[in-house]
């Protein structure tokens, strides 16, 4: 398409950068063909101007839409260049925290210099098993790739990892070590992957270094080769190492270390063992102090000693070995030491007594003259002489280092053999990983020889790695038929020419360091001369002639001539190695064995001064000599280079290139120089190119349709998609050359697919604008429409509010009217009041006054009349008030002198201190006694008033008598003038009564005061005591409700404390559970592995231990829990009993050993000591012997005479019997009109059923005779023929003499007590002869009652004939059984238990026969009715009833009831193999769960239990149980991988764990059992500790359904939950790069969420089908939920393509389906949906807003089943799917995780998929009742007997 398309207004370029290599830009106006250059805006606002070459016309590279950055895989992105590629390297490591990216077929490792959580052993378990384009970029994705395509292309395979020092190529290499170790594990027992591993510390030690650029840089190159057998499991290693940099150990620069080795021996010379050593701080060495950097900051030297030395123990090598190595490294340390001082100018000295010379040579084993010699002189040979000549100072010092490095290197060689033999095994390699770890290209200021072999090596590299990436272009091109066109790549063969080919840089260094006199400077001219003119890759200096140029695939690099020559000869002394030679310490020796040995099966060996010498074998005749031709470094490592090529080239090589992103060791800091000269060295950009150059974009048409699904119409969507998408494709794109069709995928040119999200965004955004113009228009109207409705409303109510108010103003102005009419009237008719009220007024005053004067007239009279009265009566009124006043002051005295002295009692009580202590105390009281105290006084006031109330009436009264008095004295008036001069007198006392009235009157006003003011002091004391009392009430309640509050909080807390402390026992139970169940796991494991291994040496032949063993988790019982593998070959019938030892060591067994022999001793002895006891009891037991025998014969002979009796007697009875019916057929015969007949045929035919069944009974009780008989007999057998061996056996067992004579005196007791039972036998079986005899005699007597009752039968009604008859029988048949019973009442208690049994068998029967005798009474009465309307029907035939005998009469007959069972099974000991067969290992688990109960096969076990526990038999409990064991373990271990199988056998275990608990006889199950199933429970044995076993094995089978599970859903979840799209349309797909993933789209094949609840369905009918507890299935179910959630929440943790809108949207719809079917299956509350809980919050993180702190708030409240890790992981990982959704920026992360800092939770990442929660069995006890259980004939068990 045409530029203009593209660089239009708003478009994104990037153009270069001197600080940040490239910038990005924005366009501000379209770009048109001519212009000369661009107008720019930068992202900080600035515009800027950007002119384009005018020679080349280019264009800045274009940006990718930001929907494509942050991809896994640099290939996914549409334009393919520098800029893009550093780009989204920058933003993924720097954003997103991620490290690893994928460049095609290169994983692109980023060093982060901080230490991640992601190397774990679940995120290897995560990307076990996964397509590598499945889940995020991973160095585990890229060795699962390896080792995936290993198995199964049956290829050889090779991961590459390179990249500059410090970038982490060794920490790379160490984990996809780790990788392979942990999911290949090995096939032997000497543990190769931990070896492996084992040896990444010990070269770490040995082979690097600090530098500048890296604290740990490994200083040599390595290839480690795993081997694996056929079944891909690691069975050895071979490393191969390169080019030692031996110079470190001479020198170092600032900042930099020798070696580790050295530091951790310094470190660690305090120790006792390095004493020897003589080794002091790493200051003190010259070796160790030339960086001035001793030191590595967070590194324990001493602890890395320790860990270097555990695994040189690990490898095999020795402590001698290693103190031996630990010696040479302190020797050179010490040889580094030596001082050499100068003589003169061409010669040196060693001063003597040298110290460390001295530490030198005792530490190897040589002498001090013959070092400090050949130290300063050299040794010169010549044709016929030889000389010796000394050395100057320098060439002395150069010749200690060479030496030093010599040692060095060949130490270094022998460790590297040693690690190799170590990892060597003597399995066959099927296969092998190559690991390569070696140097990056490297530039430095002074480059030299080292750094010519290493970017030699990397131009190799280089070219191998072109051509694998071109070779996969192109089959990539001829798979889909796409037309393949060459492509130009980078080819750098010339480079390499140059350097190897023939007069290349290498020859003639080889050829100048052949020369006698050849020197570095002529070396340069030889190389000026013949490549400066002829090779453009080659170059010259400008300023320097002893250094050249070479243009690598990288870049130009600058060589230094200097120490070519001397680094490619590599020379030592000849006489130091001599010396050497000649140590006394043997390890030297070994070090310079002239033989050299090869370190690796392809015959190499590590070269003094390279990686790999090839092994050299001597030619014939060829003396060895200084003159030997030796060859060089560079030839050396040219051929070792050239077989890692071959090596290379035979493999599928997988590329790891590691990247530094900054020079100063900062945590995720990106330096953009440093890592675009990374990249272009390391073949990135190369990849990039070569995939840009073809068609780099590519999509499935299902993808392509997916996506661009929005740019289709629907007319152009048609059935067949490769043709939908061919149209659309021609009709968008003009240009065919930008795009290709292949066969499954359409190929676009770079750009294009940045072109279609153009066009897609373009036409979202139009749909959006679309959209939001309808939305809009929608709101708008809403708004208009309720603006309008809101406007009506309110003019509604205005106009209303107008009319109300018009209403309200006509209202009041008619009020107003009416008003002032009534006001007017009002103001007239108060004028006209006011004139009549004058008038009335006036009118009043006149005739008042006139009314005054004539009442005054009349008042006058009237009052003259009255002041007469008055007179009159005041006179008698005087007389009586002197009285009366008197009176009352005789009482007032009288009341005031008591209540004066009543005043002083209260004023000196209140003044008292006990009275206010008293008033304090009782303050209530108080306030009630003062209350009564008014109350009395008011009672006293009420009665002064009634006595002031009566002198009233008195005074009245008084009144009367005086003016009757007064009358009298009118009377005697003229007596009172006569006495007149009394009148005086009697004033004067009339006067002094007054007086005294009013003292009196005084003195009651005062006391009135005083009542008043007491009254009013004590309301005021009761107020205030009662104020007193309301705050002291108030007090109270405020601390009743302090007390209860403090309660209630106390309360409440020790509720909390309880609560959590219930918790945590919980907690603490489930995590014992668990550990409980994982040490089962891992029993079980070890069992397997054992079997295994068992296996395996049967298969090989290897005979194994003849000590048997007994399971570590069968600790008691003694051989109750050996595992016998006589059931392992049932198909052969075979019962070889072999004791299966599984998970003991070695150590145990032979303690167990000698354990046994000291106890064989000892019985042995025992043995020998009670010789002479047990003759004499086997003498005494003898003679017992005869006499039993004796009495059971005599006993036999009774019990034959009996039989024969009882036969003879049945027999005749028989007879009578007969002869009985034949005379009442015969009668029926002749009598043929009797009534009746035909009923009494059918009495005849029921007498017969009722003999029958008499006979019947009697043999039974014959047969148990007869049975028990037999049982006594071979039990006495059993006890004379085992009891002295079991008594010999227990006699073993006692310690001392004591115990033996015990046991003896306890043997002659049980001799007389057998004795006693002899002879009560024997007197029982005298009275049973009695009891026969009579009842011979009472058979007799039923004969003949049996004759009457015929008799009488006969004469009998049909009705009451049948019923007698019937009646009578069962009397005879209840008697004999009675009788029976009764006869033998000294038998055993094994015989009465039996009979008794019977017997209520036979009551039950009687009772079932009577029910039936009624319901043929009913019958025959209805015959009887039928026959009498026949016989009423006939009359007119003459027939008589005799003459329908041939009618159809249907027998009546009593049917005969089925045994009573017990519920117990018998079988014969040798049927127990057939039993455990038929019934376990060849049972097929879905017929029986179908047509079966559930649980048939433990019902059948445990009924077969329960008859060896009744008869006692402990040897068939023992052997049952164990064969059940053992044969459930077998079918698991053969079919553990079938969910029905597994779950029958889960079920039955628990049913069998569940009866063995309900029939225990503990009254803690006895209680859930009916009482018929309480008689079932076991009597003679405790199997509590069998329980335990069988617990534990539930437990196992309980696991392996749960791993079962797991491998059935494992590969329906990821696809299930996350990659299929549940809803249709919501996310889109994005490119993929080169590793596609599994497309989401729903493909024939892939699974579904319906798949994933289909299988959720088919377990849960499964278990439900077999009869599984509830409460195990939820716990099941709980397990499968935690599954599901934990893998897709681990999988969307490592899969950035899944972390987006739409995909949470889709993860919380699968989840409420998963709740759904919860809900369905009545399974939500008992905790399986709270397991999905971190999945739902992962979902709802990836949905919620991602921008203020309120969204961090909510985020943090939100995710409480998600740690801060997972959190922010999602954050970082979070992708838009479209160019609408934002990114989550770096800060709001920072927010989040700021804010979750103080959680404290486990810093995982991802959840534990392996985990399992500890099970129980809750009891589950069983109503179905044992004796009803049918045993069908399908399981072929009819060798089992119902008891």
């Amino acid at each position: 398409m045409a530029a203009s398309e593209l660089y239009t207004k708003r478009a994104r370029v990037w153009i270069p950068d001197a600080e940040e290599v490239w910038k990005s830009a924005e366009l501000n106006k379209d770009y048109k063909n001519g212009d000369a250059s661009l107008q720019l805006m930068l992202e900080d606002g600035t515009n800027i101007e950007h002119k384009l070459d005018p020679k080349t016309k280019n264009l800045p590279y274009l940006r990718n839409p930001d929907i494509l950055v942050g991809e896994n895989d640099l290939t996914a992105l549409s334009y393919l260049h520098e800029p893009a590629v550093l780009h989204n390297l920058k933003v993924r490591f720097m954003d997103s925290k991620l490290i690893y990216t994928y460049c095609g077929i290169v994983l692109v490792a980023i060093n982060p210099y901080e230490t991640l959580g992601i190397y774990g052993s679940d995120i290897i378990n995560a990307y076990s098993g996964q397509n590598m384009g499945d889940m995020d970029p991973h160095i585990f994705a890229v060795a699962e790739e390896a080792y995936k395509q290993m198995a199964r292309d049956e290829r050889n395979q090779s991961i590459i990892v390179s990249g500059e020092s410090g970038a982490g190529k060794t920490v790379s290499a160490k984990y996809a070590m780790r990788y392979f170790a942990t999911v290949s594990g090995s096939t032997s027992e000497a543990n190769v992957e931990q070896k492996v591993l084992a040896s990444n510390p010990i070269m770490e030690a040995i082979g690097n270094a600090k530098t500048t650029r890296n604290d740990n840089s490994s200083r040599f190159g390595k290839y480690i080769e795993i081997g694996f057998d056929t079944r891909y499991r690691i069975i050895g290693a071979n490393m191969r190492t390169y080019l030692l940099e031996k110079s470190r150990v001479v020198f170092q620069a600032d900042e930099e270390r020798n070696y580790h080795i050295f530091y951790q021996l310094c470190a660690s010379s305090h120790l006792p063992e390095f004493k020897m050593l003589k080794l002091s701080s790493a200051n003190d060495f010259l070796y160790t102090r030339q960086g001035r950097s001793p030191v590595i900051d967070g590194v324990d030297d001493t602890k890395e000693l320790s860990s270097t030395r555990k695994a040189f123990t690990l490898l095999g090598i020795n402590e001698s070995n290693q103190m031996g190595l630990f010696q040479v490294l302190a020797a050179i340390l010490h040889l580094g030491n030596v001082e050499i001082k100068d003589r003169d100018s061409d010669s040196s000295i060693i001063p003597p007594n040298n110290g460390h010379l001295t530490a030198f040579c005792d530490l190897v084993g040589v002498t001090y003259q013959d070092m400090s010699q050949w130290l300063c002189h050299r040794k010169l040979k010549t044709a016929t002489e030889t000389y010796i000549k000394t050395l100057p100072r320098l060439q002395a010092t150069n010749a200690r280092d060479a030496l030093s490095k010599h040692i060095y290197a060949k130490l270094f060689n022998w460790i590297v053999e040693h690690v190799n033999k170590a990892l060597i095994t003597n399995f066959k390699q099927h296969s092998f990983i190559g690991v390569l770890d070696i140097y990056g290209f490297e530039t430095f200021e002074i480059n030299s020889f080292e750094q010519f072999c290493i970017n030699y090596a990397n131009e190799k590299l280089q070219q191998q790695f072109n051509m694998h990436v071109f070779k996969l272009e192109q089959e990539e091109y001829m798979k889909e038929q796409i037309p393949w066109t060459l492509i130009d790549f980078y080819d750098n063969q010339p480079c390499i020419n140059l350097i190897e080919a023939k007069m290349g840089i290498l020859d003639l260094l080889d050829e100048e360091c052949k020369m006698p006199k050849g020197s570095d400077d002529s070396w340069a001219q030889k190389l000026y001369n013949t490549h400066l003119k002829t090779c453009s890759l080659f170059e010259k200096p400008r300023m320097s002639n002893r250094a050249f140029i070479i243009q690598h695939f990288a870049d130009k690099v600058e060589y230094q001539c200097e120490g070519f020559l001397e680094k490619n000869k590599d020379t030592v002394n000849e006489e130091q190695i001599n010396v050497l030679k000649a140590s006394k310490f043997p390890l030297l020796v070994e070090l310079f064995h002239d033989g050299e040995k090869a370190i690796s099966p392809t015959g190499q060996v590590p070269g003094t001064g390279g990686r790999t010498r090839l092994s050299i074998k001597p030619e014939k005749g060829r003396e060895k000599s200084s003159k030997e031709h030796k060859k060089t470094v560079g030839c050396q490592f040219r051929n070792s280079l050239q077989m890692l090529m071959e090596t290379l080239n035979a493999t599928t090589p997988h590329y790891v290139r590691c990247i530094k992103p900054n020079d100063f060791k900062l945590a995720f800091s990106f330096d953009p120089k440093r890592a675009v000269q990374q990249l272009r060295a390391c073949g990135v950009l190369e990849t990039i190119r070569i995939s840009a150059a073809g068609f780099p974009s590519r999509w499935t048409y299902q993808e392509f349709f997916s996506r661009y699904r929005v740019l289709m119409k629907q007319k152009d969507v048609l059935p067949d998609r490769r043709l939908t998408c061919r149209n659309v494709l021609e009709h968008l794109v003009q240009d065919q050359d930008k795009y290709q069709f292949g066969k499954t995928k359409i190929f676009f040119r770079a750009g294009q697919v940045a072109y279609l999200e153009k066009l897609r965004a373009e036409k979202l955004r139009a749909a959006c604008i679309r959209i939001q113009k309808t939305i809009r228009c929608w709101l708008a109207r809403k708004k208009y429409l309720r603006k309008r409705s809101a406007a009506i409303t309110i003019q509604r109510f205005t106009r209303g509010h107008q009319a109300r108010r018009l209403a309200k103003f006509m209202r009041r102005t008619q009020a107003a009217t009416t008003i002032q009419k009534y006001q007017r009237m009002c103001v007239e008719k108060k004028r006209y009041r006011q004139k009549q009220a004058a008038a009335l007024v006036m009118q009043t005053i006149l005739r008042a006054y006139m009314a005054r004067q004539k009442y005054r007239a009349l008042l006058r009279e009237s009052k003259v009349v009255i002041i007469q009265k008055r007179v009159r009566g005041w006179l008698a009124r005087c007389w009586y008030k002197r009285c009366l006043v008197s009176l009352v002051y005789l009482q007032c005295c009288f009341r005031r002198m008591k209540a004066r002295r009543e005043l002083k009692k209260l004023k000196i009580e209140a003044r008292s201190v006990e009275h206010f202590k008293k008033l304090n105390k009782g303050m209530e009281n108080k306030i009630m006694q003062l209350q009564r105290k008014l109350d009395e006084q008011n009672k006293e006031n009420r009665l002064v008033n009634e006595r002031l109330a009566g002198l009233e009436n008195t005074y009245t009264t008084e009144s009367e008598r005086m003016r009757g008095e007064l009358s009298r004295l009118r009377g005697a008036e003229e007596d009172a003038k006569n006495k007149g001069h009394q009148v005086t007198s009697l004033l004067e006392e009339l006067e002094k009564l007054r007086k005294e009235l009013s003292s009196t009157q005084k003195e009651k006003k005062t006391i009135e005061d005083w009542a008043q003011n007491y009254r009013s002091e004590m309301e005021k004391m009761v107020s205030e005591l009662k104020d007193q009392n309301g705050s002291l009430k108030k007090e109270k309640d405020d601390l009743n409700r302090l007390i209860q509050e403090q309660s209630q909080q106390m309360t409440e807390k020790m509720a909390r404390a309880i609560l959590e402390e219930t918790q945590q026992l919980k907690t603490d139970l489930n995590e014992e559970r668990s550990r409980y169940q994982n040490l089962l796991t891992e029993h079980l494991r070890l069992e397997e592995k054992y079997d295994d291994l068992k296996e395996e040496m049967v298969s090989s032949n290897v005979p194994k231990a003849g000590h048997r063993r007994r399971d570590s988790t069968h600790s008691s019982n003694g051989s109750e829990y050996t595992y016998n593998s006589e059931y392992a070959e049932l198909e052969d019938g075979s019962r070889a009993a072999e004791d299966v030892t599984r998970g003991m060591d070695t150590s145990l067994t032979l303690k167990l050993q000698k354990r046994l022999t000291e106890l064989e001793q000892e019985k042995q002895s025992l043995r020998n000591e009670l010789e002479n006891k047990e003759d004499q009891f086997q003498r005494a037991r003898a003679r017992d012997d005869v006499e039993f025998k004796k009495a059971r014969g005599a006993e036999l002979e009774y019990e034959s005479l009996k039989r024969q009796e009882l036969e003879s007697e049945n027999k005749k009875l028989r007879h009578d019997l007969k002869e009985i019916r034949q005379s009442l057929v015969g009668n029926a015969a002749t009598g043929a009109g009797a009534p009746g007949s035909p009923a009494y045929k059918v009495v005849l035919e029921q007498l017969n059923a009722s003999c029958e069944e008499l006979e019947v009974r009697k043999e039974e009780v014959l047969i148990l005779r007869s049975q028990l008989v037999s049982q006594k007999e071979a039990m006495h057998h059993k006890e004379t023929m085992t009891e002295p061996s079991v008594y010999v056996e227990d006699v073993s067992k006692l310690k001392d003499a004591g115990e033996l004579k015990q046991a003896y005196v306890g043997l002659k007791d049980t001799n007389r007590l057998l004795e006693h039972q002899l002879q009560t036998q024997r007197r029982g079986y005298d009275s049973e002869v009695e009891s026969l005899r009579g009842e011979l005699q009472n058979v007799k007597e039923e004969n003949n009652r049996q004759q009457q009752l015929l008799a009488q039968n006969l004469q009998l009604p049909p009705e009451a004939r049948i019923e007698a008859s019937l009646q009578h029988e069962i009397t005879r048949l209840t008697n004999e059984n009675l009788e029976l019973l009764a006869e033998d009442p000294t038998a055993s208690r094994e015989a009465r238990v039996i009979i008794l049994r019977r017997m209520v068998d036979l009551m039950e029967q009687l009772e079932k026969q009577d029910r039936t005798i009624r319901k043929l009474k009913k019958q025959l009465k209805v015959y009887s009715k039928r026959i009498g309307e026949m016989g009423a029907g006939q009359t007119e035939g003459q027939t008589s009833p005799g003459q329908m005998v041939d009618e159809p009469i249907h027998p009546v007959n009593i049917p005969r009831r089925e045994k009573d069972f017990q519920g117990m099974l018998e079988y014969n000991k040798e049927d127990e193999l057939k039993l455990v067969k038929n019934l376990i290992l060849e049972l097929k688990p879905r017929g029986v769960a179908v047509n079966l109960i559930p649980g048939l096969p433990a019902y059948i076990l445990f009924m077969c239990l329960r008859h060896a526990d009744y008869v006692n038999d402990d040897q068939k409990v023992r052997t049952l149980l164990t064969s059940t064991i053992n044969s459930i373990k077998k079918i698991l271990k053969k079919r553990g991988d079938d969910f029905e199988t597994v779950s029958f056998w889960l079920s039955n275990t628990c049913r069998f764990l569940h009866c063995l608990k309900q029939y225990s006889g503990d009254e803690a199950f006895m209680k859930h059992n009916s009482p018929r199933q309480n008689e079932h429970c076991l009597s003679n044995f405790d199997l509590a500790e069998y329980r335990q076993v069988i617990s534990d094995l539930a437990i196992q089978i309980y696991q392996q359904l749960i791993k079962c599970m797991e491998n059935i859903l494992q590969p329906m979840i990821v696809s299930g939950m996350l990659e299929h799209e549940t809803i249709q349309g919501v996310s889109g797909v994005k490119p993929t790069g080169l590793r596609k993933r599994t497309s989401s789209i729903a493909d024939e094949g892939t699974y579904t969420l319906d798949s994933i609840l289909r299988q959720l369905s088919a377990f849960h009918s499964t278990m439900c089908q077999h009869g599984t507890d509830p409460e195990l299935i939820k716990q099941v179910v709980k397990q499968q939920f935690y599954i599901i959630g934990a893998v897709t929440l681990n999988n969307l943790l490592l899969r950035k393509d899944m972390c987006s809108w739409s995909k949470g949207m889709q993860i919380r719809y699968n989840v409420s389906q998963l709740e759904e079917w919860l809900r369905d299956k009545g399974l939500m509350t008992f905790g399986a949906k709270e397991t999905l809980e971190p999945l739902i919050q992962a979902a709802q993180l990836l949905q919620v807003k991602k921008k203020t702190d309120e969204d961090a708030d909510a985020i943090c409240s939100m995710c409480l089943g998600l740690t801060t890790a997972q959190i922010v992981k999602v954050l970082n990982l979070y992708t838009p799917v479209n160019e609408f959704e934002e990114r989550v920026s770096v800060s709001f992360i920072r927010t989040i995780q700021t804010r979750l800092r103080d959680r404290c939770e486990s810093p995982q990442l991802l959840m534990d998929t392996k985990m399992i929660y500890p099970v129980t069995f809750p009891f589950s006890p069983s109503s179905l009742a044992l004796e009803t259980i049918q045993i069908p004939s399908s399981l072929n068990l009819a060798f089992l007997t119902r008891v």
